[in-house]
This record gives C-alpha cells, sequence and structure tokens, in this order.
C-alpha cells in the first residue's frame, strides 16, 4: 500500500511529491500525459522566484528529477474513479487499481476550445492549443493567435520570431496580461492586435486556411494559435468533492476537499490567482496537510 497517490505531475502534484517523500512517505504519482503540465511549453519562465529566465522545459524537469530523488515513482496511466474505502482510497486507473492512505489531486485544467465547427477537423492542420509545440512549423507564414492573457500574449511574442506577421485578436479593448508582456508585444513591428474582436468561423479545405471575425472580416492564415483560458476535468470524483460553478475542486485553505484524506492542489482548485507560484505553494501545503493526518 501507498502512502499518498497525487493524480497529475504538473508543477503542483512534483511538489507534493518532493515534501512528500522527503516525509519519508511513499509516493506515487499518475499522469495521463507528460510530467511538468503545461509549463513545460513555455519558452521562457520569468515569474518563478530563484531564477532570472529559466525555460519551462528545465523547471519542470529539475522538479521531476528532484521528486525522483525522493523516491517518487510516477506511472502513465490515466485515472478513471477514486473509491473511498474510509482510512484508505481505491484509486483505479485505465491500468489497474491501487489503495493508498491519502490522495492529492492536482490534475490541473485543459485548454478551452472556440467550439467552432471544423475546430476539431484542423486541429493538426492549421489549428493548435500550443505556440512553443508547434510554431516552429510556421516559420515565414501569418498566424492569429486567440486571447488576451498571459499564455495569449507570451505565445504572440514567441511566435513573432518565427512567423512574417502575428495577429492577436482579443474580445476586449485592453489585454489582460503583463503591462511588461503587452508593452514588448506592441513594439514588434510584425504584429497586429485587433480588439474588440471573436472569431465567428474557422475556414478552409483540407487544411486552415483563413478565420471569419465578428462575422464579417475574413482574414488569411496558415495558423490559429488558441489561449482562450482553461478547463478543469473533475466530474470523475464524483460525490468525493464539491465543485464550484465552473468545476473547480473547492477546499479551505489547507486544501481539504469535503471527503476526509483526500487533499487537492494546483489549478484545478477553486482560486482567485493560478500562477505557477500559486500551484508549487499548493503542492506543499497539501502535502504539509497529509503528512500530519497521516502521523
Amino acid at each position: 500500500m501507498t502512502d499518498i497517490i497525487i493524480i497529475g505531475a504538473g508543477p503542483a502534484g512534483l511538489t507534493a511529491a518532493i515534501y512528500a517523500g522527503r516525509a519519508n512517505k511513499t509516493v506515487l504519482i499518475f499522469e495521463a500525459k507528460n510530467y511538468g503540465g503545461k509549463i513545460v511549453n513555455a519558452l521562457n519562465v520569468e515569474n518563478y522566484p530563484g531564477f532570472g529566465t529559466i525555460s519551462g522545459y528545465e523547471l519542470a524537469n529539475n522538479l521531476y528529477e528532484q521528486a525522483k530523488t525522493y523516491g517518487a515513482l510516477l506511472k502513465y496511466e490515466k485515472v478513471e474513479h477514486i473509491e473511498d474505502l474510509g482510512n484508505t482510497k481505491k484509486i483505479i486507473t485505465n491500468k489497474g487499481e491501487y489503495i493508498c492512505r491519502a490522495v492529492i489531486i492536482a490534475n490541473g485544467v485543459n485548454e478551452r476550445k472556440v467550439n467552432l465547427p471544423n475546430e476539431d477537423k484542423f486541429i493538426s492542420k492549421g489549428v493548435s492549443y500550443c505556440a512553443t509545440c508547434d510554431g516552429a512549423f510556421f516559420k515565414g507564414k501569418e498566424v492569429v493567435v486567440y486571447g488576451g492573457g498571459n499564455t495569449a500574449v507570451d505565445d504572440a511574442l514567441f511566435l513573432a520570431d518565427y512567423c512574417s506577421k502575428v495577429t492577436l485578436i482579443y474580445r476586449r479593448d485592453k489585454l489582460k496580461a503583463e503591462e511588461k508582456m503587452v508593452d514588448k508585444l506592441v513594439s514588434l513591428p510584425n504584429v497586429e492586435i485587433k480588439y474588440n474582436s471573436v472569431i465567428t468561423s474557422i475556414n478552409g479545405n483540407e487544411r486552415l486556411e483563413s478565420i471569419t471575425i465578428n462575422e464579417k472580416e475574413e482574414l488569411l492564415c496558415s495558423g490559429l494559435f488558441i489561449a482562450i483560458g482553461q478547463v478543469p476535468e473533475n466530474n470523475i470524483f464524483g460525490d468525493l468533492i464539491e465543485l464550484d460553478q465552473n468545476g473547480y475542486i473547492i477546499s479551505d485553505e489547507l486544501c481539504h476537499t469535503k471527503t476526509k484524506g483526500i487533499y487537492v492542489a494546483g489549478d484545478t482548485r477553486e482560486k482567485e490567482y493560478r500562477q505557477l507560484t500559486t500551484a508549487t505553494s499548493d503542492g506543499t501545503i497539501a502535502a504539509l496537510t497529509a503528512i500530519k493526518e497521516l502521523t
């Protein structure tokens, strides 16, 4: 039996694993995709204390290697259900069943889709949710970034180094990203920002060819990078947790959920701010709370 099972190997989950491992607890991490979460795709991280700048991949890898040093075991399995057995919990994945004394849910969030016809059709054929993953494929071409937060502006900055033109489309009249990032973006000669605009159709035959803005303006482009927010997927945890109206897990300041022995950390948790530092903070608190209550 494992002491603590962590669902998700992003910054929150890996931080929790480090603290739990240092407390000599056995730790098993389940991850459906890749360790590091979305931060692994960030070209540069400049707001993590102690580092002037570090690549998202390097930071994620450092967290993972540190968790391994303290004995955490990572398995690439998708968690499908949790059963509350009282003092223990059963974790059911797509490959097996596991028993543990405590669970930390740190499964992060998924990218929000525009939900327009052709969006799914053109995924990997012009539509992308990861500029650092796919940006190099659009070298010398015209692309669009959809969104107005830090992720969208960071994507636009990254793509401006590869693409002949980057058009950022945002539904409001002012970007909500950090001012320093916005100032850098507006200074670039190959970037155009269209405010008060929404994408109303995604067009093409075999590949993306253009988008329509506000139902009237057609914009030719080879790539569309969508960065309009995130969506949690917590319904699989059923009656063991309480969700807010947006699907985030409700918890207290010590990261307790409504079920004893189940904790939550990171972006999947209901809170005001979702940053790398708040994720690692949650991971710390969730692990320390679990460790104390297991003693």
